[in-house]
C-alpha cells in the first residue's frame, strides 16, 4: 500500500473500541491505557479504516513513545514514518529534548534511537522508571549546549544593557551640562540687561 493513502491523527473517544481490541491483541494493559487514550496517535486508511496506533506521553522536556501496535504489520513501516513526522512536530511544540522508547523495531534504531546505559537511566523521568525492559533514547536537542548558548546570550544582553546605561548616563550628563551653561548664559544676560537699564535709567525718564 502506498504511504500516501495513510493518515495520522490524534485518537478520540470514537477510537476506544478499536484501540481496546488492538491492545488486547498486543497483550498490553488495556485498563491502564484506556485511561490515557488521548496520548495516542492513530493511523488509518484513506477510507477511515483503523490500522494501528502509538502512545506519546510528554513529561517536561521528555517524550515516551509506547504501546505501538498494528492490526496488520504490513503497514507498520509506512505508518511509523508518518508517526515520526507527527512526533517531531509534537516534540517541537512542547519543547521536548529527549525521546524515549522501549519499542525495539529496527525502524526506530535506524532513526537514531540508541540503547541507554545504566548510568544514563538517571536522566529518565521518575514517572517512567518503574518500567521494565531495555530503554532507547533519541536526543533531539543538547541541553548543555542550549544552556551554554543561553548563558552566552544573557552575558551579551547584560553587556549591551550596560553599554546602553552608560550611554544614557553620558547623554544625561551632557544634557545637564548644556542646561547649566544655558542657565549661566541667561543669568549673565539678565544681569547685563539689569545693569544696562540701571546705568541708562535717566535716558528712559520722561522730560519736564
Amino acid at each position: 500500500m502506498d504511504s500516501t493513502v495513510l493518515r495520522v491523527r490524534r485518537a478520540t473517544t470514537d477510537d476506544r473500541e478499536s484501540l481496546k481490541s488492538l491492545w488486547q491483541a498486543m497483550l498490553l494493559p488495556v485498563n491502564d491505557l484506556e485511561k490515557r487514550l488521548t496520548e495516542f496517535q492513530v493511523v488509518e486508511a484513506a477510507d477511515g479504516t483503523f490500522l494501528g496506533a502509538i502512545g506519546i506521553q510528554i513529561v517536561r522536556q521528555h517524550a515516551w513513545l509506547h504501546s505501538e501496535g498494528y492490526l496488520d504489520f504490513a503497514h507498520a513501516n509506512q505508518a511509523r514514518q508518518l508517526f515520526w513526522e507527527r512526533i517531531q512536530t509534537l516534540a517541537s511544540n512542547h519543547g521536548v529534548f529527549h525521546l524515549w522508547t522501549q519499542e525495539s523495531s529496527p525502524f526506530w534504531s535506524q532513526l537514531g534511537f540508541r540503547p541507554v546505559s545504566a548510568g544514563k537511566l538517571s536522566d529518565l523521568p521518575p514517572e517512567w522508571q518503574a518500567g521494565r525492559g531495555e530503554w532507547f533514547m533519541f536526543q533531539l536537542k543538547d541541553e548543555a549546549a542550549i544552556a551554554k548558548a543561553l548563558d552566552k546570550d544573557f552575558a551579551a544582553f547584560m553587556s549591551a544593557e550596560k553599554r546602553n546605561t552608560e550611554r544614557t548616563y553620558e547623554q544625561a550628563r551632557t544634557l545637564k551640562n548644556i542646561i547649566i551653561v544655558i542657565g549661566f548664559a541667561i543669568g549673565i544676560l539678565c544681569f547685563g540687561l539689569a545693569g544696562y537699564l540701571l546705568i541708562h535709567r535717566n535716558s528712559f525718564s520722561p522730560g519736564p
